[in-house]
Protein backbone atom coordinates (compact mmCIF):
# COMPACT_ATOMS: atom_id res chain seq x y z
CA UNK A 1 0.00 0.00 0.00
CA UNK A 2 1.36 3.36 -1.09
CA UNK A 3 2.29 5.70 1.96
CA UNK A 4 0.68 9.15 2.25
CA UNK A 5 3.16 12.34 2.57
CA UNK A 6 1.25 15.55 3.85
CA UNK A 7 3.69 18.38 2.79
CA UNK A 8 2.35 22.04 4.19
CA UNK A 9 3.31 24.54 2.12
CA UNK A 10 3.66 21.81 -0.71
CA UNK A 11 2.07 25.03 -3.70
CA UNK A 12 5.80 26.81 -3.03
CA UNK A 13 8.93 26.59 -3.92
CA UNK A 14 10.93 23.86 -1.99
CA UNK A 15 7.42 22.26 -1.05
CA UNK A 16 6.68 21.54 -4.82
CA UNK A 17 10.42 19.89 -6.04
CA UNK A 18 9.85 17.86 -3.05
CA UNK A 19 6.39 16.62 -4.03
CA UNK A 20 7.52 15.67 -7.41
CA UNK A 21 10.74 13.96 -5.61
CA UNK A 22 8.50 11.78 -3.45
CA UNK A 23 5.98 11.33 -5.89
CA UNK A 24 8.67 9.82 -8.34
CA UNK A 25 9.79 7.10 -5.22
CA UNK A 26 5.93 6.23 -5.43
CA UNK A 27 4.70 8.24 -2.22
CA UNK A 28 1.27 9.46 -2.45
CA UNK A 29 1.25 13.19 -2.14
CA UNK A 30 -1.31 15.40 -0.30
CA UNK A 31 -0.46 19.29 -0.31
CA UNK A 32 -1.83 21.50 2.10
CA UNK A 33 -1.39 25.39 1.22
CA UNK A 34 -3.13 28.71 1.26
CA UNK A 35 -2.32 29.85 -1.46
CA UNK A 36 -1.67 33.17 -0.10
CA UNK A 37 -0.04 36.18 -2.16
CA UNK A 38 2.68 37.36 -2.38
CA UNK A 39 4.07 33.68 -3.44
CA UNK A 40 0.83 33.45 -5.24
CA UNK A 41 -0.54 36.59 -7.07
CA UNK A 42 -4.11 34.25 -7.75
CA UNK A 43 -5.31 31.94 -5.38
CA UNK A 44 -5.40 28.97 -7.88
CA UNK A 45 -3.23 25.65 -7.90
CA UNK A 46 0.11 26.29 -9.67
CA UNK A 47 0.59 24.27 -12.59
CA UNK A 48 3.58 22.84 -11.54
CA UNK A 49 1.10 20.87 -8.71
CA UNK A 50 -2.24 20.87 -10.79
CA UNK A 51 -3.25 17.58 -12.66
CA UNK A 52 -0.38 15.66 -11.23
CA UNK A 53 -2.44 13.30 -9.03
CA UNK A 54 -1.24 15.06 -5.75
CA UNK A 55 -4.48 15.49 -2.96
CA UNK A 56 -4.60 19.28 -3.14
CA UNK A 57 -6.32 21.28 -0.21
CA UNK A 58 -7.00 24.92 0.61
CA UNK A 59 -6.31 25.23 3.93
CA UNK A 60 -4.81 27.21 6.72
CA UNK A 61 -1.80 25.50 8.53
CA UNK A 62 -3.16 27.69 11.44
CA UNK A 63 -6.33 26.05 11.15
CA UNK A 64 -7.28 22.67 13.50
CA UNK A 65 -9.98 21.91 11.27
CA UNK A 66 -7.59 22.46 7.76
CA UNK A 67 -4.72 20.17 9.96
CA UNK A 68 -7.19 17.33 11.43
CA UNK A 69 -8.37 16.57 7.66
CA UNK A 70 -4.75 17.29 5.90
CA UNK A 71 -3.50 14.52 8.72
CA UNK A 72 -5.96 11.81 8.07
CA UNK A 73 -4.02 8.36 7.08
CA UNK A 74 -1.18 10.58 6.67
CA UNK A 75 2.55 8.33 7.35
CA UNK A 76 5.01 11.47 7.11
CA UNK A 77 4.85 15.11 7.22
CA UNK A 78 7.06 17.81 5.88
CA UNK A 79 5.61 21.10 7.61
CA UNK A 80 6.88 23.67 4.91
CA UNK A 81 4.28 26.12 4.91
CA UNK A 82 6.31 29.48 6.46
CA UNK A 83 5.94 33.66 6.67
CA UNK A 84 8.72 34.69 5.40
CA UNK A 85 9.71 38.41 5.31
CA UNK A 86 12.02 41.44 7.18
CA UNK A 87 7.92 43.46 7.96
CA UNK A 88 7.31 44.46 10.96
CA UNK A 89 4.02 42.48 11.69
CA UNK A 90 5.96 40.76 13.85
CA UNK A 91 2.67 38.65 15.35
CA UNK A 92 2.54 36.88 11.66
CA UNK A 93 5.81 35.19 12.16
CA UNK A 94 4.85 33.61 15.54
CA UNK A 95 1.15 32.60 13.98
CA UNK A 96 2.26 31.31 10.77
CA UNK A 97 5.34 29.13 11.57
CA UNK A 98 4.95 28.55 15.35
CA UNK A 99 1.52 28.11 16.70
CA UNK A 100 1.18 25.97 12.92
CA UNK A 101 3.99 23.67 14.40
CA UNK A 102 2.14 23.60 17.82
CA UNK A 103 -1.10 22.59 16.25
CA UNK A 104 0.66 20.01 14.11
CA UNK A 105 1.31 18.11 17.11
CA UNK A 106 -1.57 18.94 19.49
CA UNK A 107 -3.41 16.98 15.75
CA UNK A 108 -1.33 13.97 16.26
CA UNK A 109 -1.52 13.46 19.58
CA UNK A 110 -5.12 14.37 20.63
CA UNK A 111 -6.30 12.38 17.42
CA UNK A 112 -3.68 9.25 18.26
CA UNK A 113 -3.04 9.89 14.67
CA UNK A 114 -0.31 7.02 13.26
CA UNK A 115 2.45 9.88 11.97
CA UNK A 116 6.16 7.64 11.60
CA UNK A 117 7.87 11.34 10.94
CA UNK A 118 7.95 15.00 10.65
CA UNK A 119 10.66 16.90 8.97
CA UNK A 120 10.13 20.92 9.28
CA UNK A 121 11.85 23.44 7.53
CA UNK A 122 13.97 25.99 9.84
CA UNK A 123 16.66 28.63 8.27
CA UNK A 124 19.56 29.84 8.72
CA UNK A 125 18.15 33.05 10.24
CA UNK A 126 18.14 31.17 13.53
CA UNK A 127 21.76 31.65 13.70
CA UNK A 128 21.57 35.84 13.46
CA UNK A 129 25.18 37.73 12.98
CA UNK A 130 26.62 34.46 14.38
CA UNK A 131 30.47 33.41 16.15
CA UNK A 132 33.38 35.49 15.71
CA UNK A 133 36.63 35.35 16.58
CA UNK A 134 39.58 37.72 17.34
CA UNK A 135 43.58 37.38 16.94
CA UNK A 136 44.11 38.02 20.59
CA UNK A 137 41.61 35.96 22.26
CA UNK A 138 40.43 32.08 22.02
CA UNK A 139 37.34 32.69 22.63
CA UNK A 140 34.81 33.03 20.26
CA UNK A 141 32.02 35.82 20.71
CA UNK A 142 28.58 36.47 19.63
CA UNK A 143 28.38 40.15 18.51
CA UNK A 144 25.36 41.88 19.41
CA UNK A 145 23.12 43.72 15.56
CA UNK A 146 25.34 46.63 14.03
CA UNK A 147 24.46 49.85 15.75
CA UNK A 148 22.02 51.91 13.23
CA UNK A 149 25.03 54.69 13.92
CA UNK A 150 27.56 52.61 12.38
CA UNK A 151 25.49 51.37 9.49
CA UNK A 152 24.62 54.66 8.47
CA UNK A 153 28.03 55.64 8.26
CA UNK A 154 28.91 52.91 5.89
CA UNK A 155 30.67 50.86 8.67
CA UNK A 156 29.81 47.49 7.83
CA UNK A 157 32.21 44.79 9.81
CA UNK A 158 31.90 43.49 13.01
CA UNK A 159 34.87 44.34 15.08
CA UNK A 160 36.68 42.92 17.93
CA UNK A 161 37.14 44.77 21.23
CA UNK A 162 40.72 46.82 20.13
CA UNK A 163 38.70 47.50 16.95
CA UNK A 164 40.07 45.17 14.66
CA UNK A 165 37.93 43.25 12.29
CA UNK A 166 36.66 40.35 13.77
CA UNK A 167 36.74 36.38 12.23
CA UNK A 168 33.49 34.97 10.74
CA UNK A 169 32.92 31.59 12.00
CA UNK A 170 30.53 29.22 9.98
CA UNK A 171 27.33 28.18 11.51
CA UNK A 172 27.39 24.93 13.44
CA UNK A 173 23.98 22.91 14.52
CA UNK A 174 25.14 23.19 17.80
CA UNK A 175 26.22 26.75 18.54
CA UNK A 176 24.26 29.36 20.67
CA UNK A 177 21.31 31.48 18.53
CA UNK A 178 20.98 34.72 18.39
CA UNK A 179 18.39 35.70 15.41
CA UNK A 180 18.04 39.48 14.55
CA UNK A 181 14.52 39.35 13.27
CA UNK A 182 11.06 37.70 13.78
CA UNK A 183 11.19 35.15 10.74
CA UNK A 184 14.73 33.79 12.81
CA UNK A 185 13.11 34.29 16.66
CA UNK A 186 9.60 32.36 14.85
CA UNK A 187 11.80 29.30 13.79
CA UNK A 188 14.13 29.41 16.98
CA UNK A 189 10.57 28.86 18.64
CA UNK A 190 9.65 26.20 16.28
CA UNK A 191 12.30 24.28 16.70
CA UNK A 192 12.28 24.09 20.48
CA UNK A 193 8.99 23.21 20.40
CA UNK A 194 9.20 20.40 17.77
CA UNK A 195 11.89 18.54 19.33
CA UNK A 196 10.53 18.51 22.91
CA UNK A 197 7.18 17.41 21.47
CA UNK A 198 8.60 14.67 19.06
CA UNK A 199 10.94 13.32 22.18
CA UNK A 200 7.36 13.62 24.66
CA UNK A 201 5.10 11.99 22.90
CA UNK A 202 7.57 9.47 20.27
CA UNK A 203 7.27 11.12 17.20
CA UNK A 204 10.89 11.10 14.95
CA UNK A 205 11.41 14.64 14.27
CA UNK A 206 14.18 16.26 12.03
CA UNK A 207 15.02 19.70 11.83
CA UNK A 208 16.30 21.22 8.23
CA UNK A 209 18.27 24.74 8.87
CA UNK A 210 18.22 25.69 4.98
CA UNK A 211 20.51 28.22 3.51
CA UNK A 212 19.40 30.83 0.85
CA UNK A 213 17.64 28.04 -1.53
CA UNK A 214 18.12 28.73 -5.07
CA UNK A 215 15.93 27.74 -8.28
CA UNK A 216 13.15 27.36 -10.67
CA UNK A 217 9.67 28.07 -9.06
CA UNK A 218 11.07 30.76 -7.06
CA UNK A 219 8.28 33.44 -6.68
CA UNK A 220 9.57 36.82 -8.31
CA UNK A 221 6.58 38.62 -6.17
CA UNK A 222 8.09 37.25 -2.95
CA UNK A 223 10.21 39.47 -1.40
CA UNK A 224 12.16 36.69 0.91
CA UNK A 225 13.17 35.43 -2.54
CA UNK A 226 16.43 36.70 -1.89
CA UNK A 227 19.62 38.13 -3.90
CA UNK A 228 19.14 35.31 -7.25
CA UNK A 229 14.77 36.59 -7.51
CA UNK A 230 16.21 40.60 -7.37
CA UNK A 231 19.17 40.34 -9.04
CA UNK A 232 17.69 38.16 -12.36
CA UNK A 233 14.54 40.49 -12.18
CA UNK A 234 16.90 43.87 -12.14
CA UNK A 235 19.08 42.90 -14.35
CA UNK A 236 16.39 41.66 -16.94
CA UNK A 237 14.63 44.37 -16.86
CA UNK A 238 17.54 46.75 -17.23
CA UNK A 239 17.28 48.46 -13.99
CA UNK A 240 20.23 48.78 -11.41
CA UNK A 241 21.19 45.74 -9.38
CA UNK A 242 20.46 47.25 -5.98
CA UNK A 243 23.21 45.42 -3.28
CA UNK A 244 23.19 45.90 0.11
CA UNK A 245 26.14 47.45 2.24
CA UNK A 246 29.42 46.81 0.30
CA UNK A 247 28.45 43.74 -1.22
CA UNK A 248 31.35 41.94 0.58
CA UNK A 249 28.95 40.27 2.99
CA UNK A 250 28.95 36.57 2.53
CA UNK A 251 25.74 34.21 2.16
CA UNK A 252 25.52 30.60 1.52
CA UNK A 253 23.74 29.85 -1.96
CA UNK A 254 22.42 26.18 -2.24
CA UNK A 255 20.62 24.76 -4.76
CA UNK A 256 16.86 23.64 -4.85
CA UNK A 257 18.25 20.10 -5.98
CA UNK A 258 20.47 19.50 -3.60
CA UNK A 259 17.90 20.51 -0.86
CA UNK A 260 15.39 18.15 -2.04
CA UNK A 261 17.94 15.39 -2.25
CA UNK A 262 18.33 16.55 2.03
CA UNK A 263 14.33 16.46 2.11
CA UNK A 264 14.68 12.95 0.84
CA UNK A 265 17.70 11.43 2.82
CA UNK A 266 16.33 12.09 6.45
CA UNK A 267 12.94 11.01 5.67
CA UNK A 268 13.92 7.64 6.82
CA UNK A 269 17.05 7.43 8.12
CA UNK A 270 16.79 6.80 11.63
CA UNK A 271 19.81 8.45 12.55
CA UNK A 272 18.31 11.65 11.83
CA UNK A 273 15.36 11.71 14.87
CA UNK A 274 15.54 14.51 17.06
CA UNK A 275 18.59 15.73 15.00
CA UNK A 276 19.14 19.44 13.32
CA UNK A 277 20.94 19.85 10.36
CA UNK A 278 22.39 22.45 8.29
CA UNK A 279 21.29 22.34 4.28
CA UNK A 280 23.55 25.05 2.16
CA UNK A 281 26.24 25.00 -0.05
CA UNK A 282 29.46 24.89 1.32
CA UNK A 283 31.24 27.78 0.71
CA UNK A 284 30.48 31.77 1.28
CA UNK A 285 29.99 33.71 -1.88
CA UNK A 286 30.04 37.39 -1.51
CA UNK A 287 27.14 39.26 -2.75
CA UNK A 288 28.80 41.63 -4.88
CA UNK A 289 30.31 38.88 -7.19
CA UNK A 290 27.09 36.88 -6.86
CA UNK A 291 25.51 40.43 -8.48
CA UNK A 292 27.86 40.20 -11.04
CA UNK A 293 27.65 36.63 -12.08
CA UNK A 294 23.79 37.51 -13.12
CA UNK A 295 24.21 40.31 -14.68
CA UNK A 296 26.91 38.68 -16.69
CA UNK A 297 25.11 35.51 -17.28
CA UNK A 298 21.42 37.40 -18.30
CA UNK A 299 23.39 39.73 -20.42
CA UNK A 300 22.50 42.63 -19.03
CA UNK A 301 23.81 46.15 -18.90
CA UNK A 302 22.27 47.09 -15.76
CA UNK A 303 24.74 49.38 -13.42
CA UNK A 304 24.64 47.78 -9.91
CA UNK A 305 25.01 50.17 -6.89
CA UNK A 306 25.85 49.63 -3.53
CA UNK A 307 25.42 51.74 -0.54
CA UNK A 308 21.53 50.80 1.18
CA UNK A 309 20.47 48.49 4.27
CA UNK A 310 18.74 47.18 5.95
CA UNK A 311 18.90 46.85 10.03
CA UNK A 312 18.21 43.31 10.38
CA UNK A 313 20.65 42.04 7.91
CA UNK A 314 23.83 39.91 8.96
CA UNK A 315 26.86 40.75 7.53
CA UNK A 316 27.53 37.08 7.06
CA UNK A 317 25.78 34.18 6.58
CA UNK A 318 27.23 30.49 5.79
CA UNK A 319 26.77 27.27 7.44
CA UNK A 320 29.25 24.40 8.38
CA UNK A 321 27.26 21.25 6.30
CA UNK A 322 29.74 18.85 7.59
CA UNK A 323 26.78 16.95 10.13
CA UNK A 324 24.57 16.35 6.87
CA UNK A 325 27.75 15.58 4.60
CA UNK A 326 28.41 12.54 7.40
CA UNK A 327 25.51 10.82 6.05
CA UNK A 328 26.30 10.85 2.66
CA UNK A 329 24.92 13.88 1.59
CA UNK A 330 26.80 16.80 -0.37
CA UNK A 331 25.68 19.76 -2.39
CA UNK A 332 26.09 18.43 -6.60
CA UNK A 333 25.03 22.05 -7.95
CA UNK A 334 27.03 25.36 -8.15
CA UNK A 335 25.45 28.71 -8.15
CA UNK A 336 26.29 29.24 -11.63
CA UNK A 337 24.03 26.37 -12.13
CA UNK A 338 21.44 27.88 -10.14
CA UNK A 339 21.61 31.14 -11.74
CA UNK A 340 21.03 29.64 -15.54
CA UNK A 341 18.28 27.28 -14.42
CA UNK A 342 16.55 30.16 -12.88
CA UNK A 343 16.31 32.70 -15.61
CA UNK A 344 15.83 30.36 -17.95
CA UNK A 345 12.58 29.74 -15.81
CA UNK A 346 11.67 33.09 -15.22
CA UNK A 347 11.93 33.66 -19.30
CA UNK A 348 10.19 30.84 -20.20
CA UNK A 349 6.87 31.78 -17.90
CA UNK A 350 7.73 35.30 -19.00
CA UNK A 351 7.64 37.23 -15.58
CA UNK A 352 9.69 39.21 -17.47
CA UNK A 353 6.97 41.00 -19.41
CA UNK A 354 4.98 40.96 -16.38
CA UNK A 355 6.75 43.14 -13.61
CA UNK A 356 7.06 46.59 -14.53
CA UNK A 357 10.66 48.42 -13.88
CA UNK A 358 9.54 51.34 -11.65
CA UNK A 359 8.79 48.29 -9.63
CA UNK A 360 11.88 46.70 -9.74
CA UNK A 361 13.97 49.50 -8.61
CA UNK A 362 11.97 49.18 -5.22
CA UNK A 363 12.53 45.53 -4.32
CA UNK A 364 14.86 45.86 -2.48
CA UNK A 365 13.59 48.06 0.52
CA UNK A 366 16.91 49.18 2.24
CA UNK A 367 17.86 52.60 3.94
CA UNK A 368 20.21 55.02 2.14
CA UNK A 369 23.31 55.45 3.92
Amino acid sequence: MRKTILITGGAGFIGSHTADALSRLGYKIRILDSLEAPTHQKPQWPAYVFGKGYELIKGDVCSPQALKKALKGVNFVYHLAAYQDQRHDFSRFFKVNTLSSALLYEVIVENKLPVKKVVLASTQFVYGDGQYSCAHSKKGFFPEPRALSLLRKGDWSIKCSHGAPAKFLPFQEDQKLTPTNSYGLSKQALENLSLRFGKTYNIPTTILRYSIVQGPRQSPHNLYSGAMRIFASQALAKVPLTVYEDGLETRDFVNIEDVVRANLLVLKNPKTNFEIFNVGGGKGYKVLDFAKLVKKMSKSTSPIIIGAFRRTDTRHAVSDISKLKKLGWTPRRDTTYSIKTYLDWFLKSGFDKKLHSKDLIKLQEGIKS
